[in-house]
């Protein structure tokens, strides 16, 4: 089968979708040699990154396809449904929402079979997430969309149950069509582990961090403000560290410090390349996550494999990410998130049984699973 994976979603800063991305396409490449597959890129540089990633280099049945046009332009709509033609392709797997709308036929089986990675449905659950953000501003257009691929897509894959349930709900797709969406956890890549030794736990400094966007769901001012309750009851001299691209439409986070005299106990850190994100982990003595939604939730599960203890909210997937191996919390209890911020920092035999338990968690999810699980979905495909 010749099978493309629009592999334009792994951008110069590489996010969730992105590793997603990258991680299935590099796993791809050493479990499957039958198969035939043309990776679409419309930035040359960002493919020969990805080669340049993959140890040997591309195997003779992956290609690299290079398109003119982006993801989100109207050319993607118009021009990419005759390309997937000329190149015969068999399965069009976008890891994100967005396909080419004209290349599958609604309600029915086209030539080409279209797979599509749903991660989350957020705005549909949020209409206020990110107020400012694209999706908001054009909701009535995402959910058309959304709605259109939940009705043209053979099969949707998604990364946790929850998201799956409300996959089903919100694109309304019908009873009988639900057997086309299909859970296959994230991983998580081999480069995060524990460090080779736990020298700086020896200081007296503690660091908390955060790692990702301050969009409002992230409920980054939560933290900010558990944060300043707690820092009086910690012990030793502390510093919460907010990992992430800064974005200038959402400047709570940054005021809130500011406004509660505690600025001068946060770093922002700006975006981290891999290697950066994996020190900054194993540095960490605790990673907070107080979102208040997630389709799956990679930095619990990147700094448990860490071996950094997890305090996260209990929305959506999280619980099935985190398991037992994390403290628990609704999103905006935040008495309950200060409090137990305190009770991590100040006792190390729950420091160390939190560590213990992420790193056993973090090892039941893999990339290796998903590549093999995402190949199964491929092969299943009746011509």
């Amino acid at each position: 089968m010749k099978i493309a994976i629009d592999a334009r979603w792994i951008f110069p800063e590489i996010s969730g979708i992105g590793a997603y991305t990258r991680e299935l396409i590099t796993k791809l490449t050493k479990i499957d040699n039958n198969n035939q597959y043309i990776l679409i890129f419309s930035d040359k540089k960002l493919a020969d990154r990805l080669i340049a990633g993959i140890t040997g280099g591309l195997p003779p049945n992956f290609t690299i396809e290079i398109v003119p046009y982006t993801i989100f332009s109207i050319k993607n709509q118009t021009h990419l449904p005759t390309r997937l033609r000329k190149l015969q392709i068999d399965i069009f797997h976008s890891p994100n929402y967005m396909i080419p709308l004209l290349a599958f036929p609604r309600n029915k089986k086209g030539k080409i079979k279209c797979v599509t990675t749903i991660h989350d449905v957020i705005p549909m659950i949020f209409p206020h997430h990110a107020p400012k953000s694209l999706k908001s501003k054009m909701f009535w257009l995402y959910k058309f969309i959304m709605r259109e691929v939940g009705k043209r897509a053979d099969i949707i894959i998604t990364d946790s149950q929850s998201s799956a349930n409300d996959i089903t709900k919100h694109l309304k797709i019908p009873a009988t069509s639900q057997n086309k969406i299909k859970v296959i956890f994230c991983g998580v890549s081999e480069e995060y582990k524990p460090p080779a030794t736990n020298s700086h736990k020896a200081s007296n400094k503690k660091k908390i961090l955060y790692v990702g966007r301050s969009d409002p769901y992230k409920n980054l001012t939560a933290l900010i403000e558990a944060f300043a309750k707690a820092l009086p009851e910690i012990t030793t001299e502390t510093t919460l560290i907010i990992a992430g691209s800064p974005d200038p439409r959402y400047p709570e986070g940054q005021a809130l410090a500011k406004k509660l005299n505690i600025d001068k106990n946060i770093t922002w850190t700006g975006y981290l390349s891999d290697a950066e994100l994996v020190h900054t982990l194993q540095e960490a003595d605790l990673l907070v996550h107080p979102s208040q939604y997630e389709g799956f939730g990679l930095p619990v599960l990147e700094a448990m494999a860490c071996g950094t203890p997890v305090i996260s909210s209990n929305a959506s997937s999280l619980p099935e990410v985190a398991g037992d191996a994390a403290i628990l919390i609704e999103p905006n209890d935040i008495d309950a998130y200060a409090e137990n911020i305190i009770k991590v920092l100040n006792d190390t035999k729950l420091s160390t049984e939190l560590k213990q338990k992420g790193i056993t968690q973090a090892a039941k999810f893999s990339w290796q699973k998903n590549a093999e699980k995402t190949l199964k979905v491929y092969n299943n495909y009746e011509r």
